[in-house]
């Protein structure tokens, strides 16, 4: 046999373990998804935010927001799904309750960690096209509308992540408890 025959049943060899390395990677990953990070509760206030207006508080070191949409906005979320990476969220971390078109225990009220999925980034509330305002973050154009659903034109792999979070009563949200 020539030696470039064994050269290419190695790299062949090689190529095939690392094929099915990441497959198994993948698999183990989906399996065991972590859950939306929790603990030491965060209580916050948000019986004076107006619709369309944006609150960032930190909580364990990271940002967190808290959005209250208008019913315009909540409307706003549907009719373009055929433009996001994850519209179901799927494959996105939040808490079971979350797993819904708005991606929050109420409608009119999101909260998310305020960092992009691509490389850690903080995304900025802006007008986006068509009127609909969107999260955008400036390092890469990687868009989220406002359920934290990423668009596929950037270069985010997954929706904003959902922390736990509880609502007791109609004007405040503990960050940290579900």
């Amino acid at each position: 046999m020539s030696a470039d025959r064994v050269d290419r049943r190695r790299l062949l060899l090689a190529g095939g373990i690392c094929v099915a390395g990441a497959g198994f990677g993948t698999a183990w990953y989906v399996t065991t998804r972590p859950q939306p990070p929790a603990g030491n509760p965060l209580p916050v206030e948000v019986g004076d935010l107006a619709p369309g207006r944006l609150r960032t508080v930190e909580w364990k070191g990271r940002a967190v927001w808290i959005l209250r949409r208008g019913a315009d906005e909540i409307a706003g979320l549907a009719g373009y799904e055929s433009e996001l990476l994850d519209p179901a969220s799927l494959h996105s971390l939040q808490p079971e309750a979350c797993r819904n078109p708005h991606r929050s225990l109420r409608p009119e009220l999101f909260v998310a960690v305020g960092q992009c999925t691509h490389q850690g980034c903080p995304p900025a509330l802006r007008a986006g096209a068509g009127n609909r305002n969107e999260f955008l973050c400036p390092c890469h154009t990687s868009k989220f509308d406002l359920a934290g659903r990423v668009f596929r034109s950037g270069p985010a792999p997954a929706n904003l992540v959902i922390p736990e979070y509880r609502l007791e009563g109609a004007d405040r949200v503990v960050i940290g408890e579900s």
